[in-house]
């Protein structure tokens, strides 16, 4: 039996593609992204990733989606186009787009402050360290929801750093898969800041919280809302918390031991539902399904008559909230790179070393997931692979490929 959290089984329907054309059609050389495609299955010989997906679309259709490799390095089941992903931080912008529709019914204001919604955070500190010692001092002022969407929160995240907050994060397992999402919210409210809230950007389990906020403020679980408002709306039928034993022949897997290190690889059971709805990581999908997200993205905030989200406020998601007095001096954004809500933007042609369009907008999944969204060349892509040593080459190299066969 599956919940408003749980994906679909494989006897119920799948989800509905979105529409195909020849990749001249849209724009987009044959030949190019067939170089794209011999380059993974490089990767794939090497030993480098089980398999991926990779799935390009411009000015509203498909023009190349292609599955390679194994699914499953344990089994000879190939990769495939309906293969399930843990896609982890591509959590965050499905999330983000609840916030802001909550924002435009009414209920939330971005400056709202955290501990409106969780009392907590109103004790929370900052922790400061001075000749060794953390010494806690109070907020300058409250986290507010545009902190926690755009990263400025203070709050921080257990594998970004190795400081001793970072461990007190590590000591409390905020990571568990066991804790409520109330449960989790405490918790990290309880833990020191990194820095006074808006000081600096710190990638960070601030998006959790905004999971625990949609609940208070709308009163349902955070998969409950997630299903009525984004994902049943777009079609998106297999995206969840966890996904049914029906469907355990179509799970993406990684090496038990990354390739290039040899450290273990342990990411969570796919067919387990969590207690806790992780709203920065917790999400099970398919490439069409997240594909289903970019084009509604892509469009505005609308697909197939539908609207998700306002036009203006998608453009507000999608432009950069940290200005030049916050420091983004960060490896988990690129340079040339601000962050919006829920989102990285391009802000510079240049500077990254990688081909783009200023004001494309993207986010990904430690696992090894990607998307991104281009407006100026009417384009999004998503690729998939469950490979997390391999996951920032991977990401560079996608993009450089698919521009390359952009005409």
């Amino acid at each position: 039996m599956t919940t408003p959290a749980a994906a679909k089984s494989a006897s119920a329907p799948q989800t509905p593609a979105l529409p195909y054309a020849k990749p001249e059609t849209l724009g987009l050389a044959h030949a190019r992204l067939q170089k794209m495609s011999d380059a993974f299955k490089r990767e794939i010989d090497k030993g480098t990733t089980p398999g991926v997906t990779m799935l390009v679309a411009r000015r509203g259709r498909i023009g190349w989606f292609e599955a390679l490799g194994k699914q499953d390095p344990a089994t000879a089941t190939p990769m495939a186009q309906d293969s399930l992903f843990r896609i982890f931080s591509m959590t965050k912008p499905i999330v983000s787009i609840g916030i802001m529709q909550l924002v435009e019914d009414g209920h939330l204001l971005l400056d709202d402050p955290l501990q409106k919604f969780i009392p907590e955070f109103a004790d929370t500190k900052v922790g400061i360290e001075r000749d060794g010692k953390l010494e806690l001092e109070p907020l300058w002022r409250p986290i507010t929801l545009q902190d926690l969407l755009r990263h400025t929160s203070g709050i921080g995240y257990e594998h970004v750093g190795t400081g001793p907050i970072q461990n007190m994060y590590l000591a409390a397992k905020v990571s568990s898969r066991k804790y409520s999402n109330a449960d989790h919210a405490r918790i990290v409210a309880g833990l020191p800041l990194l820095c006074q809230p808006g000081s600096a950007f710190n990638y960070s389990r601030s998006t959790d919280i905004l999971g625990r906020v949609l609940e208070v403020a709308s009163g349902k679980t955070l998969g409950a809302f997630l299903t009525e408002r984004v994902l049943a709306p777009l079609q998106m039928t297999e995206t969840a918390f966890h996904t049914s034993a029906a469907n355990a022949g179509r799970l993406a897997e990684a090496f038990p031991t990354d390739p290039w290190t040899g450290a273990p690889v342990k990411l969570f059971n796919m067919l387990e539902q969590p207690v806790m709805e992780s709203g920065g990581g917790g999400l099970v999908s398919t490439t069409m399904d997240y594909a289903r997200f970019c084009q509604m993205l892509l469009n505005g905030g609308t697909l197939d008559g539908t609207r998700i989200i306002g036009r203006k406020s998608l453009q507000l998601m999608a432009s950069n909230h940290l200005g030049a007095e916050v420091p983004t001096d960060s490896y988990i954004l690129p340079p040339g790179h601000g962050f919006g809500l829920g989102f990285a933007v391009r802000t510079e042609p240049g500077i990254a070393p990688f081909a783009g369009s200023v004001g494309q907008f993207f986010w990904s999944g430690i696992a090894g997931t990607f998307f991104w969204i281009d407006p100026a060349e009417d384009l999004f892509a998503v690729f998939m692979s469950q490979g997390p040593g391999q996951r920032e080459y991977f990401r560079t190299l996608v993009r450089g490929l698919v521009y390359a066969a952009v005409e």
